[in-house]
């Protein structure tokens, strides 16, 4: 009895206290699920992590017919290519660059020459091998591939429009693309590695990332230089692809916008949010170092492709989102100041400009043997400068002009250049430009230090063997300033400034000029002589031997040789001979001649300066003396006004002159130097309403200067130098 009274008891407590015994059972039963998925979340975000590594062999374990088995897990990244299209060798060197930071990540990586390799056989290969492709592509002359990769673009555009191989005949390829361009050129700035970029696509490959365009121009540089351009999109590269190998990160869909670059987890997430009506979510992350989008992948992806369908209702929503896209894109272009004709630059004050001469610059430049000045000039010293110190001849001025080659001062204002000339001396390392958008520095500077910088290098000839006494006393007060040494010195804001400068310090101006800047010709002051350079006489072999950076070149040559004709000063032709180039345009040149109406044309053949990758000019271009002769006679029988003065053999150079300069039967080609700076002072003085003329300052011309003398136009006061053992160079300076 006691013992059910107790059962009882306890089952009536039970009973009346279970509200209690609830909650303590629902408490319990909460907080067994809560550890459990807790426990499962961390276990899976742990297994996620270190699973999808590709470069350890992880293995997970699988259950098969109830044994545990080991399987590898999926390689995300085997190994990176590197191709390259190189024509002056700074795409191989980024190359170089990248595969070595690409080998301290632990990858495979191999270089490839797009020359080297075959896409037809081995391209489609790429799809399933799980490699990283990357294409470092310059843009050449028009827009034109690099000799190196003309075939692999020729392939891939024919690919990319041929219906026989299929839209999605790259499907699986991952790439990127890096692009080396100009900006000067503007409708051809890194045209070939948007088009490989946009071609790849065409063929269903993806972007592990946009493509950036590193730029030349270091005005417009986005980071001062293509070199820090690669730099900048090196290191977004190298993340990006260490994202990959972990799995973090899917490639490129092909749906960038505005230089924007989305995974394919995001879009997925945007794609049901959007359709929920949730707003248009961007990737934080994205790229906004480049704009990388061609404008016409660009247009069809703003509307998702020619063959989406696009309900009517969202067409007001997607000609807003253009428009406003377009909005944007000319106000960045217009803050960046990609006009090159005139337009407001992005940096209007004169602090905010960027120097003309980099570091990477500097450094070619002075490992050449210039002596720069300030942030865009440079001076050095002329090979004749040193030869007439040891008394072993002249220059072809000296010759034909009468200087003193001695006392020469090779210089100029203004590293940059309008044109990329084939046969250009210093293999096209010194920047291009067609307007002045750099920092400035003053005249006076210029001048002052070009002239320490020149005594300075006179100096280091002292106690050479050979070296005249007499003459490296006098070298070391300049006469003369060529300007000539590189660049365009015309385009240098300041450069009648500096002119009355030379001359008030009785320094003679020989200034040369490329005939692209007419209005600068007709505003320039007095100077010595002017020269323009008159490589071609056709539109066509203009182009293609100068390869000059503005769209209306031709235009703006004959507007040059026409402002030339109204020069009360000596003017000069300088005609460059490239056999097979241009030696056949006899009527054409003649043609100039009269247009422009020079007191000289020089004509000489071109110098070959060694192998460049930057031109295909080779020793069978340079002609010999004797064919230079014969083009000049072939020319002055269709120049009646004129007639060859004088010869310069050791530089394979000839003068023809008008027949003003031949007074009383002999020739008067030299310069009466110290009559030239009493008239440019009475000119100055007279604010400009004293004038004269090429006429006023002549100097009889020495018979041993004269064409057909026994002398050959070298100087007998001098003793001529043969190395033994080496053919006579007749090849010029």
């Amino acid at each position: 009895m006691d013992t059910w009274n107790f059962f009882y008891t306890c089952l009536v407590s039970l009973w009346l206290h279970r509200i209690y015994i609830y909650s303590v059972m629902a408490f319990g039963i909460s907080l067994w699920i809560a550890i459990q998925f807790f426990t499962t979340k961390a276990k899976r975000k742990d297994e996620n992590s270190n699973g999808n590594l590709v470069s350890s062999e992880v293995v997970e374990g699988k259950l098969v017919n109830g044994y545990a088995t080991l399987q590898p897990k999926e390689v995300c990244v085997a190994g990176v290519k590197i191709f390259y299209g190189s024509q002056t060798g700074t795409a191989k060197r980024f190359a170089k660059d990248l595969a070595e930071a690409v080998t301290c990540l632990n990858l495979p990586v191999e270089v490839i020459n797009m020359g080297d390799y075959d896409p037809d056989d081995c391209l489609a290969e790429e799809t399933t091998s799980r490699n990283i492709c990357v294409f470092l592509v310059a843009t050449y002359t028009d827009g034109q591939p690099t000799e190196s990769a003309a075939w692999f673009c020729k392939w891939l555009e024919e690919t990319a429009n041929d219906f026989r191989f299929g839209k999605m005949y790259l499907k699986g390829l991952r790439y990127a693309v890096f692009g080396l361009g100009n900006s000067v050129y503007v409708d051809h700035y890194n045209t070939v590695g948007r088009n490989i970029d946009r071609w790849l696509w065409m063929l269903s490959a993806r972007r592990i990332m946009t493509r950036a365009e590193g730029d030349c121009n270091v005005v417009q540089s986005k980071h001062g230089s293509i070199e820090a351009d690669f730099e900048a999109w090196k290191s977004k590269f190298l993340s990006c692809l260490q994202a990959l190998c972990r799995g973090e990160k899917k490639p490129c869909s092909g749906k960038c916008k505005k230089g924007k670059c989305k995974s394919q987890g995001k879009q997925s997430k945007e794609g049901s949010n959007h359709e929920r009506g949730a707003p248009e979510f961007e990737n934080t992350e994205a790229e906004e170092l480049f704009e990388t989008t061609s404008e016409e992948e660009a247009d069809a992806e703003e509307i998702g492709g020619t063959d989406s369908v696009v309900d009517v209702e969202d067409l007001g929503k997607i000609m807003s989102h253009v428009k406003k896209a377009k909005r944007e894109r000319e106000l960045e272009d217009g803050n960046a100041g990609m006009s090159l004709l005139g337009e407001t630059s992005g940096r209007k004050e004169a602090g905010e400009r960027r120097e003309m001469i980099t570091a990477a610059l500097r450094d070619a430049l002075t490992k050449q043997g210039y002596k720069l000045i300030g942030s865009h000039s440079g001076v050095k010293l002329c090979r004749w400068t040193k030869s007439m110190l040891r008394g072993r001849g002249g220059c072809y001025k000296h010759t034909f002009y009468g200087i003193e080659s001695h006392r020469c001062m090779e210089a100029t204002p203004s590293l940059a250049c309008a044109n990329k000339c084939v046969f250009c001396w210093r293999h096209h390392t010194n920047p291009v430009g067609t307007e002045w958008r750099w920092k400035m520095d003053q005249p006076e500077m210029i001048l002052r230090e070009a002239l320490e910088n020149h005594q300075n290098m006179i100096k280091e000839f002292k106690g050479v063997t050979g070296v005249r006494a007499e003459r490296f006393e006098e070298a070391m007060s300049a006469k003369h300033c060529a300007l000539s040494l590189v660049g365009e010195p015309i385009m240098y804001p300041d450069i009648n400034r500096f002119l009355r400068l030379l001359h008030q310090r009785g320094i003679s101006s020989f200034l040369v000029t490329n005939a692209q800047f007419p209005e600068e010709i007709r505003n320039l002051e007095p100077v010595t002589q002017l020269y323009v350079s008159v490589d071609a006489s056709t539109k066509e072999s203009l182009k293609r031997i100068d390869r000059p950076l503005f769209k209306d070149f031709w235009q703006r040559f004959l507007d040059s040789l026409k402002a030339l004709s109204e020069k009360q000063q000596r003017t000069v032709y300088r005609l460059t001979l490239v056999k097979a180039w241009n030696v056949d345009e006899l009527k054409a040149y003649a043609d100039l001649v009269s247009l422009g109406k020079p007191d000289f044309i020089e004509v000489k053949g071109v110098t070959y300066c060694g192998d460049s990758s930057a031109s295909s000019l080779t020793m069978a271009n340079v002609p010999w003396h004797e064919e230079v002769v014969h083009f000049v006679q072939e020319l002055t029988q269709l120049l009646p006004d004129y007639g060859i003065a004088c010869e310069h053999e050791h530089s394979n150079c000839l003068l023809i002159a008008h027949k003003k300069f031949k007074i009383n039967g002999d020739w008067c080609t030299w310069i009466d130097y110290e009559r030239f700076q009493e008239l440019v002072k009475a000119h100055v003085d007279s604010g400009g309403t004293q004038t004269f003329t090429a006429t006023d300052y002549t100097a009889r011309t020495p018979h041993w200067a004269l064409f057909g003398s026994s002398q050959r136009g070298f100087d007998p006061l001098d003793v001529r130098y043969q190395r033994r053992g080496k053919v006579r160079d007749v090849s010029g300076c």
